[in-house]
């Protein structure tokens, strides 16, 4: 006979079953909803290098990069032409891989459900539903949902909203969210026969755009390309996402000339809303993970890494312990409020250091970097302060370090102090409108 389900997880995406594989491993039984409904496409292509690491702790890189485009860095490129290189150097990283993978979702969100029964998750194919709770629990799965799962009405001990966007758990609790200050739509598909502009094979270019920002993501056999504009922009080309999507590339130089030729190989895929947190992550028997807590922007993917990161962190810090956890409320709850003011920290490092693109600020410390190099050689003083700053930014874009207080407080003061002679970071900004 088996024994009661310790954890039931709403939703199979990343965080759900990236934190299902862990706690199976420390001996948890868990039981993992799934309805099996996702879109041909997701946001999330493109892999940070901290999620090598998390990918080797669950024993998948090797099938990762079987299907997948080695990722040896981003550039930024500005419709002036300019162009900023961020590769992964050695060393720079510490010990985390100086890479990335570029991964096609429904492979790459496969594997992981497949890694995660073979560590013993059981999966039932049901789309969960949950209500008002009660004897301890502040929600609770509805009696058709513990039917399904066999559970003999005898209800798991915890339960981990991962169902992404959707916050079920929220919805129904009615907690509110704040939402960021962007009126931002994302258009995007996959293409061939359009230029991907890598410096080197693999490498993940974003534009700044007359309106907005765009992203290619070489993936194998194709490119993923997308764009982000305020809703405003989106309405003047069209009614649909394909109108939408064909006319923002035509109307940007950038895009046009490198996507001359281009074919369309999938749908196009539309998505908002990519600012929003929960004003709360837990409470009594549950706790939100990934997107159903919070996302940010996705301009330097940091939401994959988000979802996953979360996992490993709760299975690091709350459940490390095993089972018995579940048994001290108390202590379970302490250990949730330390991974929520966590993540709180995290969302506050990744948009502050986005922020520095959004406004222009990085081109122009880049563009003051660069002069310095011109007028004062290799091997000077504010050179070598100049290649500091560039590891230091490199490492927080990778997620190695995106929210060291060093860091943070090297780029602030930086684009405040040390930018002499440059164009006004107004120059470089994303335009809204």
């Amino acid at each position: 006979m088996k024994k009661p389900v310790d954890v039931a997880i709403l939703g199979a995406g990343p965080a759900g079953c990236t934190l299902g594989s862990l706690l199976s491993q420390r001996g948890f039984r868990v039981v993992i909803f799934d309805d099996e409904k996702r879109p041909e496409l997701l946001v999330g292509e493109s892999l940070l290098p901290t999620v090598v690491d998390l990918m080797r702790r669950l024993g998948i890189e090797e099938r990762v990069a079987e299907f997948s485009q080695h990722k040896p860095g981003v550039a930024f490129m500005h419709r002036d032409g300019q162009r900023l290189d961020f590769l992964f150097p050695k060393g720079v990283l510490g010990k985390t891989p100086n890479y990335a993978y570029n991964i096609p979702r429904p492979e790459y969100d496969e594997l992981l459900r497949t890694r995660a029964e073979e560590l013993g998750v059981e999966f039932v194919n049901h789309r969960a539903k949950v209500g008002a709770g009660g004897a301890g629990r502040e929600i609770e799965l509805a009696e058709e949902s513990l039917a399904a799962a066999g559970m003999d009405g005898v209800h798991p001990k915890l339960l981990v909203d991962c169902t992404g966007r959707a916050r079920l758990f929220a919805k129904t609790l009615g907690i509110k969210a704040e939402r960021g200050s962007r009126n931002d739509v994302a258009y995007f598909a996959h293409f061939e026969n359009f230029d991907a502009e890598g410096s080197v094979d693999g490498q993940v270019v974003l534009s700044i755009l007359e309106h907005g920002w765009s992203w290619r993501i070489p993936l194998p056999g194709r490119l993923s390309v997308g764009v982000v504009v305020d809703k405003s922009v989106a309405a003047r080309h069209g009614s649909t996402p394909e109108e939408r999507l064909d006319g923002i590339i035509e109307s940007e130089p950038m895009l046009r000339k490198a996507g001359m030729g281009r074919k369309r190989l999938s749908e196009v895929m539309a998505y908002t809303n990519y600012q929003l947190i929960s004003a709360r992550a837990h409470g009594p028997g549950w706790i939100a993970v990934g997107d159903s807590f919070g996302f940010v922007d996705p301009m330097l993917s940091p939401g994959l890494f988000m979802a996953m990161h979360m996992a490993e962190i709760l299975d690091r810090i709350v459940f490390k312990a095993g089972p018995g956890i579940l048994a001290n409320p108390k202590k379970l709850a302490a250990g949730f409020c330390r991974i929520e003011a966590e993540m709180r920290d995290w969302h506050a490092a990744w948009t502050e250091v986005i922020e520095y693109f959004y406004d222009g600020r990085m081109f122009s410390m880049y563009e003051g970097g660069s002069k310095l190099t011109e007028n004062h050689g290799k091997w000077t003083l504010p050179v070598m302060v100049d290649n500091h700053l560039r590891a230091n930014i490199t490492r927080m874009v990778s997620g190695v370090s995106t929210r060291s207080r060093y860091g943070r407080k090297l780029i602030h003061f930086t684009s405040r102090h040390l930018i002499w002679g440059t164009r006004p970071p107004a120059y470089y900004a994303v335009n809204a409108r």
